[in-house]
């Protein structure tokens, strides 16, 4: 990795531990809302002359330059440091992470910049990584005449302008939309009360008839702050092309397979709380809709799309190695408890920014700049790995030739049988044979996977799916007829031997039950 310097001095504090939850259950219904979270080989940069900035934003230009160079002179592109910059959000400001930049740790600045935050972590080849990105920013806070968050921040926006003059950015990275329409964080907390209340139910029954239009809302928000982003660059000089400008989508923080994992803590211990139910939704409905929201505007503002929604599925809060911080109550801080008191919570932690940067390093490492992309775990790693596919693009049904069926998982717990079922395009029917690993990956859970129990390769034995370990049982060959065998046992094929059955190995015949297309 090439060394860099930040931007904005970091100072490491000491990261208070949480108290213990149960005797805090009452001060939860106190807390009505959670704050919203939630180089590529570039190429020549124009030699075209920036527009003048306003006289305010000048003056700062011109202090940072003095501060860069000794004098506040604008160099030419091509005698500048070059720069990565991360815009947004709670997501990538490194909220959770701790290790706060100050003054962004209150009391009166929380964009919370933590100085282990991706940005600073990549291997791009940059000399300055610089984060904007605040706790709690909209669109609006991003955006050419937006509003500033804190009295002592810039909008985004016009921080970006800066650093696009004094020195040559190569790469913007940008997580936003959590805060506009979808208000992710105060569902969040909803949702974590409404446990807590058990009285009330799931959450989901309230969010869901409504959350497409949330999505629907703000997806003009955030193509229009995408646009916003290319015209501070043209202004600062640069031509299209000359930078990249990644827009990524977000994973999300909870999923519903808690219990598989062996060290399962329990939901307030681990803090992972809520219903399984609503964690369901939220992986199965609530994130890809989000998602889908997010690509569509990236993909008409001309940015490139990272999809990263499928990133911690397996590392989400309780399961084995969770790269999300679950439910933390920070009252050393914050007393009596306010709205920051949980503002942490359900945030990427420290390994969770390390695979962002580590996605991002692949990403700038193809050298061209790809319309979008991909960044998920595959079967046997804990690395993350880069896909130039989007996974909405790759996820389909199969369908039976015999039957006209299509195979299915009515969940996501170990073991969970695979069975034919009316197709209807359903996610829990969409499959993705990978074709570096062998294995198929439900649509689910990029952590579950066909899987023949205990490599047990007979005539008969039926077939679920489990956490993903790369294993033999877990590779099959897909062949042009359609057909799914093991390698370790090629005279066996995936077969549906009648309309709603369960799906079994049996010897190779040619048979239409043996076909999935």
């Amino acid at each position: 990795m090439a060394p860099h310097r930040r931007a904005t001095l970091s100072v490491r504090v000491p990261v208070p531990r949480p108290l213990p939850l149960l005797p805090l259950l009452p001060l939860l219904l106190l807390l009505a809302l959670l704050p919203a979270t939630p180089s590529f080989a570039s190429p020549t940069p124009s030699s075209g002359t920036a527009a003048p900035l306003p006289d305010s934003l000048e003056a700062r230009r011109a202090a940072e330059a003095t501060a860069l160079y000794g004098d506040s002179a604008v160099r030419p592109l091509a005698e500048r440091p070059v720069s990565v910059v991360s815009l947004g959000d709670s997501q990538i400001s490194g909220e959770g992470v701790g290790n706060y930049e100050p003054p962004t740790d209150g009391p009166d600045n929380w964009c919370h910049r933590s100085s282990d935050a991706a940005i600073h972590r990549t291997g791009i080849p940059a000399d300055i990584t610089y984060n904007f990105a605040c706790s709690g920013a909209s669109t609006e806070n991003v955006r050419i005449g937006g509003t500033p968050q804190y009295a002592d921040e810039l909008v985004q926006s016009d921080s970006l302008a800066i650093a696009a003059r004094n020195t040559r950015v190569d790469t913007i990275l940008l997580f936003v939309g959590a805060n506009d329409d979808l208000q992710f964080g105060p569902v969040m907390t909803d949702c974590v009360v409404s446990w807590f209340l058990f009285w009330q139910g799931p959450c989901h029954t309230d969010y869901a008839p409504g959350w497409q239009a949330r999505v629907d809302g703000l997806r003009p928000k955030v193509e229009a702050t995408i646009t916003d982003l290319h015209t501070v660059m043209a202004e600062a000089g640069y031509a299209p092309g000359s930078y990249d400008l990644v827009v990524a989508s977000y994973p999300g923080p909870i999923g519903p397979d808690i219990h598989d994992n062996p060290g399962f803590p329990g939901k307030i211990p681990g803090g992972c709380t809520g219903y399984d139910s609503d964690a369901v939704w939220g992986r199965n409905v609530a994130v890809p809709s989000f998602e889908t929201g997010i690509r569509a505007a990236a993909l008409a503002a001309g940015a490139t799309y990272f999809d990263l929604s499928r990133l911690f599925h397996g590392h989400e809060v309780c399961m084995e190695d969770p790269w999300v911080r679950g439910l933390w109550i920070d009252l050393l801080s914050h007393f009596p408890p306010d709205e920051n008191t949980v503002r942490q919570s359900f945030h990427p932690n420290s390994k969770g920014h390390a695979a962002f940067a580590d996605c991002l390093t692949q990403l700038h490492s193809l050298g061209a700049t790809p319309a979008e992309a991909s960044c998920a775990v595959p079967a046997g790693t804990s690395a993350p790995l880069l896909y130039t596919h989007a996974w909405n693009d790759v996820f389909t049904p199969l369908t039976n030739t015999a039957t006209g069926q299509c195979p299915a998982v009515s969940a996501t717990r170990n073991g969970t049988p695979v069975t034919g079922t009316p197709c209807t395009g359903d996610r829990a029917q969409q499959w993705w044979h990978d074709p570096a690993t062998g294995a198929l990956h439900t649509a689910l859970s990029h952590d579950r996977c066909l899987d023949i129990p205990g490599g047990d390769y007979r005539a008969g034995v039926e077939l679920g799916v489990w956490d993903c370990h790369g294993d033999a049982n877990q590779r099959f060959t897909l062949s042009p007829a359609g057909t799914l065998s093991p390698p370790a046992a090629p005279d066996l094929c995936v077969t549906q031997s009648a309309a709603g059955a369960r799906l079994t190995l049996q010897p190779c015949t040619g048979s239409p039950a043996q076909s999935f297309t």
